[in-house]
């Protein structure tokens, strides 16, 4: 399982009573000829990583990580999403070696707030949107069978608090005048409570001509960023992560909260970001999802309008634009003493 001359890869997710995401990666695991581990038990699957003794562990946030860890080990965290939860700040342990970080904003509130360790690198899951070859692109949207005719929305929402109850009710009159990709979170498919979004959007995809459900199978966003024209998200990490590509971005503020949300609203607010949502300036906003046809169609006729705004947030948020933030991940652990 060499797959440089300098790292032997493993990879390893928890062990979950629904497999189909285990399934998934393992098959892409095989892909690469990377080994994955598992067991019978979570219980055993962690003493077998911990047994093994890495000398690098990587982790996307910090779970069972001091279990995981032994004295020798360097632990790196590279956080897996940076929209507008608070989870961002909570999830850090003192016993992680190198933290990456995707903007020098974020750097600096970082250190100030008192956190060390930190790596500046840019995001490192947008590397593939400036490397990923036209022919994936290209073959991507073959199988889609879009209608050339028509520009392409990207509807990409979280899983909670979403838009989907709303939105979805005006994604079939849109369909006609639009190809719509509606790409869903994975707890969509995956966890009993949300699994109601992958089961509207199946039936809906079935019974309307121009609207696609990416399969959960397709798991990389990254090719449906290239595709689309325009990106209709909420409260994800994908408005930021859209924003290189300098193309129109719709924020939809219209939520479906829990009963308790609803009764104690602050026990929402409270998990938010509120100074980044305040900040963020680069997308139209909606509050009403009737208005949805008419943003789309206002931002598609109007380009150049948010140009200067996209720049400035994609320069802020992300540092650099270059595909590159792996390879600084990487010097900066060749580097680590």
């Amino acid at each position: 399982m060499i797959l440089s001359e300098d790292f032997e890869i493993y990879v390893s997710m928890p062990k979950r009573n629904l497999t189909l995401q285990q399934s998934i990666l393992i098959k892409e695991c095989n892909k690469l000829s990377i080994q994955f581990i598992t067991a019978d038990s979570e219980v055993k699957r962690v003493e077998k990583i911990y047994n093994e003794a890495f000398d690098i562990i990587i982790v996307g946030n910090v779970g069972k990580l001091n279990n995981l860890v032994n004295d020798k080990t360097i632990a790196i965290m590279v956080y897996h999403g940076i929209g507008l939860k608070q989870s961002y700040y909570k999830d850090t342990n003192s016993r992680i070696n190198i933290r990456a970080v995707e903007s020098a904003a974020r750097f600096d509130e970082l250190k100030n707030d008192g956190h060390q360790n930190l790596l500046l690198t840019g995001y490192t899951k947008l590397d593939r949107l400036f490397t990923i070859p036209d022919k994936e692109i290209y073959s991507v949207k073959k199988n889609l069978q879009l209608d050339n005719s028509k520009k392409t929305v990207l509807y990409a929402p979280s899983f909670y608090p979403s838009s989907v109850e709303k939105i979805s009710t005006q994604l079939p009159l849109i369909s006609q005048y639009y190809n719509i990709i509606i790409k869903l979170h994975g707890f969509s498919w995956e966890q009993k409570r949300y699994e109601y979004q992958s089961i509207l959007f199946t039936k809906m995809a079935k019974e309307n001509q121009n609207i696609y459900l990416v399969p959960n199978e397709q798991f990389d966003i990254i090719p449906f960023y290239r595709i689309a024209d325009l990106l209709v998200s909420d409260i994800s990490s994908t408005m930021f992560e859209y924003l290189p590509l300098n193309r129109p971005i719709i924020q939809a503020e219209c939520y479906t909260l829990r009963l308790k949300h609803r009764i104690f609203p602050y026990r929402f607010w409270k998990r938010l970001d509120l100074k980044r949502w305040e900040d963020v300036d680069f997308v139209y906003k909606i509050s009403n999802p009737e208005n949805l046809f008419s943003r789309i169609y206002y931002a598609l006729d109007n380009l150049e309008e948010m140009t200067t705004f996209r720049e400035k947030a994609s320069q802020y948020y992300l540092y650099k634009n270059d595909g590159g933030a792996s390879r600084r991940l990487i010097k900066g652990l060749k580097d680590y003493k």
